[in-house]
């Protein structure tokens, strides 16, 4: 019976004659966080700032990064119109590359910050050069993770947190705006690719040259291991599989699990209690970092991309990933622990000095100058101060939340990756990261 409660309230699902200890069940399926309650903590306001200066630095970030300079500022840009209306991408200025990672993020930002014009025009670009829509393609109803500006694919793959992002941030749209037509009916358009997500068939061609498949194949399938139910570093089924701990979603998973697919529900509300426990078997007990990339048990994966025992670039976002996962949904506390125990090693590293890179132990392993040119990474500060969403010394998370307060807009070269976590950031500190629900429940 506590199963069936549980995913019913899972599944968004209330019945008349309910006994009181059902009702019980129901509450604690929905937690006692943001989701419940619908307050969400304001960590500057917090801090001593007021609201008009809150909104402001928001609104500066937001404009530098999406309307800025175009040299110096920018990381999104418009790229002209088709049928469906105006394009625009989002870049990694460094690289010279689009990538579904920056593409969605830019689209959660202004589906957050409610700018409609530019969340349309970034979607559009994405369907339009990304969306790989050849049913004899192995990444078929998925996106290209990596292209060039002018749309040409870099790369045939699909990298599961893009698509993460791209999902949870139309089920948004959907809730905020409405539907509208072709690939403006966003939550169709979720629920599309959350279904690919989960059951899409394996389909094998021959690789590109100078790929990394195995035996000249690419080969790919869902985007989820089914046992345990979590998330993949990639889709591909012709090499070992493995996740990457910044790709655990667990407050997005909880929602897909009320508005996803139907058949879908119970499996993505078993993943987020899967990825609640990852989080502590991934991270290690004294300092609190996850490697960059893991096997399902939680043991760093050693492979191509990254040494096995490195808390690299990737690994910046678990963190904010479990703390915005305890904000929203307060279902399990060992997020605070996690939180305490990072927040406490890098406090011990100089709260405005740490670097980018270390072992999982704590040792430092300097910056990778082709990704960022900062010692003292924005990104990092950012998702070190969304921590404190979840900590309980809140005199050590305040000093935190301080220092992204403090930070500037990243800018120059290698503004993309730190420039994103910065503004997103912003807005989880700021109570401006919100989850947008069906109106008829709001």
């Amino acid at each position: 019976m506590r199963n069936r409660l549980l995913w019913l309230a899972a599944a968004g699902v209330l019945w008349a004659g309910c006994s009181s200890i059902g009702m019980a069940e129901i509450a604690a399926a929905n937690g006692h966080g943001a989701y419940a309650s619908g307050k969400y903590r304001n960590l500057f306001a917090e801090a001593g700032h007021s609201q008009k200066e809150i909104r402001a630095k928001i609104d500066a970030a937001f404009r530098q990064l999406f309307h800025g300079d175009p040299q110096t500022q920018a990381i999104v840009f418009a790229a002209g119109s088709n049928e469906n209306g105006p394009l625009m991408y989002v870049t990694d200025w460094a690289n010279h590359d689009v990538r579904t990672e920056g593409i969605s993020y830019g689209m959660m930002i202004a589906v957050q910050l409610d700018k409609k014009a530019e969340f349309d025009a970034i979607w559009n670009w994405a369907k339009t050069y990304m969306y790989i829509s050849d049913p004899k393609a192995p990444s078929y109803e998925y996106f290209a993770w990596s292209c060039k500006t002018d749309g040409s694919h870099n790369s045939e793959g699909a990298a599961p947190d893009g698509e993460s992002y791209f999902a949870m941030a139309l089920l948004f749209a959907s809730n905020r705006w409405g539907a509208g037509k072709g690939i403006y009916d966003y939550k169709a358009e979720a629920h599309k690719l959350l279904t690919a997500m989960v059951h899409r068939q394996v389909i094998s061609a021959q690789a590109q040259p100078g790929s990394h498949n195995v035996n000249g194949q690419h080969t790919v399938g869902p985007m989820v291991n089914h046992d345990p139910p979590m998330i993949l570093f990639v889709p591909e089924v012709s090499r070992q599989m493995f996740t990457d701990p910044s790709y655990h979603l667990p407050a997005f998973y909880e929602l897909w699990s009320r508005w996803g697919p139907k058949e879908d529900r119970e499996f993505w509300a078993k993943a987020a209690e899967t990825s609640r426990a990852f989080f502590v078997r991934a991270t290690n007990p004294q300092t609190g970092l996850a490697p960059d990339y893991a096997n399902f048990d939680g043991t760093p994966h050693k492979n191509m991309f990254s040494q096995s025992d490195k808390f690299g670039y990737d690994a910046w976002r678990t963190a904010s990933n479990w703390s915005v996962d305890w904000s929203w949904w307060r279902k399990a506390p060992a997020e605070e622990k996690l939180s305490d125990r990072i927040q406490k090693f890098f406090e011990s590293q100089g709260i405005d000095e740490y670097g980018p890179v270390y072992t999982l132990d704590g040792k430092p392993l300097g910056s990778t100058p082709h990704l960022t040119h900062e010692d003292h990474a924005p990104g990092l500060v950012g998702t070190n101060a969304v921590a404190s969403l979840a900590a309980t010394d809140r005199k050590r998370g305040k000093a935190f939340v301080e220092a992204l307060w403090n930070t500037p807009i990243p800018s120059g070269q290698y503004r993309y990756y730190d420039g994103m976590l910065y503004l997103m950031s912003l807005m989880h500190c700021s109570g401006e990261f919100r989850i947008w629900g069906p109106k008829e429940s709001r």
